[in-house]
């Protein structure tokens, strides 16, 4: 997976995600419009823009929008990564990132693989 840090308020991230299970642990159904969890140990704040290129199964860059809605410190309990929380944008343009990654992950059952989400 590869991380690029964010630069000010508008962050480029950039996460790349082979086959479903590594996609599983980053994606974020439960949110309103989609989310996913970037590592990143730069600084972001609640309500930050960020902009992601989402690389999946490397063959695919899917340029992605949306907004910081959660961070999880360096150190958290759990030992979970740190990282954001980036809940995608409500856009037509997302509607294509949020079929592309139902429709990766609709035969993959790893509802009892942990995840990096809450």
């Amino acid at each position: 997976m590869a991380i690029l840090g964010g630069m000010g308020k508008q962050g480029i991230l950039s996460l790349t995600v082979s086959g479903a299970a590594v996609l599983h642990k980053h994606y974020m159904p439960f949110i309103e419009n989609g989310g996913l969890f970037i590592p990143t140990a730069k600084e972001y704040k609640i309500g930050d823009e960020v902009f992601l290129l989402l690389n999946l199964e490397e063959e695919e860059r899917l340029p992605v929008t949306g907004k910081v809605i959660w961070i999880t410190p360096r150190g958290s309990q759990g030992s979970k990564k740190q990282g954001i929380g980036v809940q995608l944008s409500d856009s037509s343009d997302m509607d294509q990132v949020r079929n592309r990654i139902d429709t990766m992950l609709a035969p993959y059952k790893g509802e009892d693989i942990p995840t990096e989400t809450m």
